[in-house]
């Protein structure tokens, strides 16, 4: 049964950090790419990066580039999603996706195999 399992959400004020873990199990890792995603409330769910399996080719959305870092460590069979100087507008919920179709589609929810439960992430102005 795979299981992805985030952790690392919560409350923090604007200008801080925070680092979202995803933890894999019921799959072998490295088969998969990393994706993270968020939804906020009335808006579309919407995919803030991707890394791929061997963590060569990263991809950032325009809105969290230069400030959120995606990596991953294929020991642990986790992922990571390092976010600094955080605003208000990135208050959501964050999932984590696996996928083994390649990064092409990598901006689109259909494009992943595998969800997260989800995580609150909460800016506070």
């Amino acid at each position: 049964q795979v299981q992805l399992v985030e952790s690392g959400g919560g409350l923090v004020q604007a200008g801080g950090s925070l680092r979202l873990s995803c933890a894999a199990s019921g799959l072998t890792f490295t088969n998969f790419d990393t994706g993270w995603f968020r939804h906020a409330p009335g808006e579309e769910r919407q995919c803030v990066g991707a890394i791929n399996w061997s963590s060569i080719a990263r991809y950032y959305a325009d809105s969290v580039k230069g400030r959120f870092t995606i990596s991953r460590d294929n020991a642990k069979n986790t992922g990571y999603l390092q976010m600094n100087s955080l605003k208000a507008e990135d208050t959501a919920v964050y999932y984590c996706a696996l996928g083994s179709r390649g990064l092409t589609g990598w901006r689109t929810v259909s494009g992943w195999d595998y969800w997260g439960q989800g995580t609150q992430v909460t800016v506070s102005a």
